[in-house]
């Protein structure tokens, strides 16, 4: 592939709900563009950006794929991206190096909460957007309705400027509003002029005003010459509509079908015409030696800079940094600088990735998309940079992933051949993570919903060779005392030689702090008990509190008071005197009330107005507490809430499903409270059978 400049490249995500044809569109556009001689299919599981086997078996987009595709002297960088809200990670590090977004829209299907969530996406990171209705081929598919329902939702920024021809459901032309002309499909690609159907005049005349009246606003004159009837010519809408789309004033909707490849060539050039180079956005990082300020601002003649947005790892074919250059040109005997690693590496090559298949590039100009190969220290988000001109990039905010499983090797001895997987995984996918938790001797696999956890374990089976079950994690309960209790506890043992013997008096009470295990005091009178064992006694109650009478869960807020006890000059030990407190331990815990504590979360759930009633009756069967409402932007609502971690078992799948994957929630550890008695009664009878 040829080196493109600046001005010549197009940095485009497709976005869209899952299922709404961004694979195959990315497929029909390299095929038309020639990047390839066919066309693959998802059902075939022949598709470029579909590479991974998890995705050719599932058929569906896991990760996002780089296309790099070459149209009218220009190259433009294609971003597919999954729709499933469960690999948002994947969109998210698109989005991040993206000038410019295709929201893909089914025409069956019409409006979904992914075109929503895609929206909301381009407004975040203020890109210029284009909708793309897809399916045109098929019996059902509306796209005046889907003009209706987007115009209905965003206003008068929707500019649809084709329309589709259609005779017996099939399509078969379409007509170009900017141009109030009509064309035939006759091949690939080829079409041929033919008139205007009469039904198709009523909605060109709507939409073709509605495209008017938008360039008319671009400026005084032109809105003069609109209300005199002025015609504009075809160059003028087009330089109006540039300008407009890049000010996400005009959001131009286009259509097609993917399986024919009709209309993709349209979308193609739309792309180069109406969207921005990078060069005509700003980006700008610190200077780390200076502190001061660096406009990359993808400006080829500046000091080089890149940000890593993405990494993937593949058993085959190694890592893979992807990377969008911020400045300068970036070639392959180049030392970069690793500001965030304090690491330095020579290049060596650089690639552009069609899918998972590398082509090596002498040089990428400010604002292209590549790979490099192998970079050791290199993570996502790190920024690269020359040793004289260090510069860092603001990292992408990520969203958190809520959603937990404990992960179980099937095989033992895999333990440490799946923590290293995970760990190549965790390069790749930057919404998972694992947490050891040790108090309840569990690993813990995070990410953003069931799907997402179920993927990876399919993915470590297939790709690593580790087999793990997921299964529902223990909760961290703790043990505490409500009540006073007094013990003597005497341990004393009789065997040839040197017995043992340790005698404690003590009394134990809730200590009021639920933070520290215990707290220990010595109130011994007259030397009963020698002030060397002492140490002994709080190593027993050490030892004892670990794992609780009551539940086998560790024990908080706890004061023991050792007050009396007895000692011989032969037999005490330290040995004698720790056991003799783990038993007073027990006996006096069992004594002072015991009850379990259950972790509380403090949760807030966001979610359009309409939902707030099931929501609420949903968390209050969850044994959730509702703390207030508030109203956010968009008719939506916030809901804040206490609710105990074992309510939010599988609570990701529930609200997606009530919400229709609208709502979305955040939790934080908040404090423990004591768990209701049947709730107690259970966890003891479940420790009870494990034990």
């Amino acid at each position: 592939m040829k080196v493109y400049r600046t001005d010549e490249i197009r940095n485009v995500v497709l976005l869209g709900h899952g299922g709404s044809g961004k694979t195959s569109l990315a497929e029909a556009m390299a095929y038309v563009s020639g990047a390839t001689s066919r066309m693959g299919k998802i059902a075939d599981g022949n598709t470029i950006s579909d590479f991974d086997k998890e995705e050719q078996k599932r058929e569906f987009s896991i990760s996002t794929s780089l296309i790099p595709i070459e149209w009218e002297k220009a190259k433009i960088n294609i971003l597919d991206t999954p729709g499933y809200f469960d690999f948002v990670g994947e969109v998210e590090e698109a989005v991040s190096a993206a000038d410019a977004a295709v929201i893909v829209v089914s025409g069956k299907a019409g409006v979904e909460v992914g075109t929503e969530k895609a929206w909301e996406l381009c407004d975040k990171y203020k890109l210029p957007r284009m909708v793309y209705v897809t399916e045109m081929d098929v019996d059902d598919a509306s796209f005046r309705q889907v003009v209706q329902d987007l115009t209905e939702r965003y206003g008068k920024v929707i500019a649809p400027h084709f329309q589709p021809i259609r005779e017996n459901e099939k399509l078969v032309g379409y007509v170009n509003v900017i141009k109030n002309a009509a064309r035939r499909y006759t091949g690939v690609g080829q079409r041929e002029e033919c008139e205007i159907p009469e039904y198709c005049k009523a909605n060109l005349e709507i939409y073709r005003d509605k495209l008017l009246e938008a360039v008319a606003e671009t400026s005084e004159a032109f809105m003069e010459r609109y209300f005199e009837g002025d015609e504009f010519s075809v160059e003028e809408i087009r330089s109006a509509m540039r300008t407009e789309v890049m000010d996400g004033d005009i959001v131009p909707v286009a259509m097609g079908s993917n399986i024919q490849a009709q209309g993709v060539a349209n979308l193609l050039s739309d792309i180069v015409r109406f969207f921005p180079s990078p060069d005509s956005r700003s980006c700008a990082g610190i200077n780390r030696k200076t502190n001061e300020i660096f406009e990359g601002n993808y400006d080829f003649a500046k000091a080089k800079s890149a940000y890593v947005f993405k990494t993937m790892v593949d058993p085959f074919i190694g890592k893979y940094s992807f990377v969008k250059v911020c400045s300068g040109v970036l070639k392959g005997d180049d030392t970069l600088y690793n500001g965030d690693s304090d690491a330095e590496a020579k290049l060596g090559k650089i690639y552009t990735m069609v899918g998972n298949k590398p082509t090596e590039v002498s040089e990428l100009f400010a604002g292209d998309i590549g790979a490099i190969a192998k970079l050791a220290n290199t993570k996502t988000g790190d920024t690269l940079s020359t040793k004289n001109t260090p510069v860092m990039y603001g990292k992408t905010e990520y969203s958190k992933p809520y959603t937990y499983m404990k992960y179980v090797c099937n095989n033992k001895g895999d333990e440490d051949k799946v923590s290293q997987a995970l760990q190549k995984m965790m390069a790749e996918d930057v919404t998972l993570k694992t947490v050891n938790d040790s108090e309840n001797r569990q690993t813990l696999l995070y990410g953003m919903g069931d799907q997402h956890l179920e993927i990876t374990a399919s993915k470590l089976a297939a790709r690593y060779k580790c087999e793990i079950r997921l299964e529902t994690p223990k909760v961290a309960f703790r043990e505490t005392i409500k009540k006073k209790s007094d013990v003597d506890s005497k341990y004393k043992k009789q065997s040839g030689g040197h017995g043992q013997y340790g005698h404690v008096k003590m009394r134990f009470e809730a200590s009021g702090d639920l933070e520290t295990p215990y707290v220990f005091e010595e109130e011994v009178v007259g030397g009963a008990v020698p002030k060397n064992y002492f140490p002994a006694v709080e190593k027993g109650l050490q030892e004892a509190v670990v794992k609780g009478p009551l539940a086998g869960y560790p024990v908080v807020g706890v004061k023991a008071v050792l007050y009396d006890g007895s000692y011989h000059p032969v037999d005490s030990s330290e040995m004698a005197f720790k056991t003799a407190t783990v038993q007073a331990f027990k006996k006096g815990f069992m004594e002072a009330s015991p009850v379990l504590l259950e972790p509380i979360a403090s949760l807030t759930v966001t979610i359009p107005d309409d939902y707030t009633g099931d929501i609420m009756g949903d968390l209050n069967k969850r044994r959730g507490r509702v703390l207030g409402m508030n109203p956010v932007s968009g008719g939506r609502q916030e809901i804040v809430a206490d609710i105990p971690m074992t309510g939010l078992f599988g609570y990701c799948t529930v609200l997606r499903s009530m919400t229709g994957g609208r709502g979305v929630y955040s939790y934080e550890f908040a404090r423990y409270e004591q768990a209701p008695s049947d709730v107690q009664e259970a966890e003891i009878a479940k420790r009870a059978k494990e034990e």
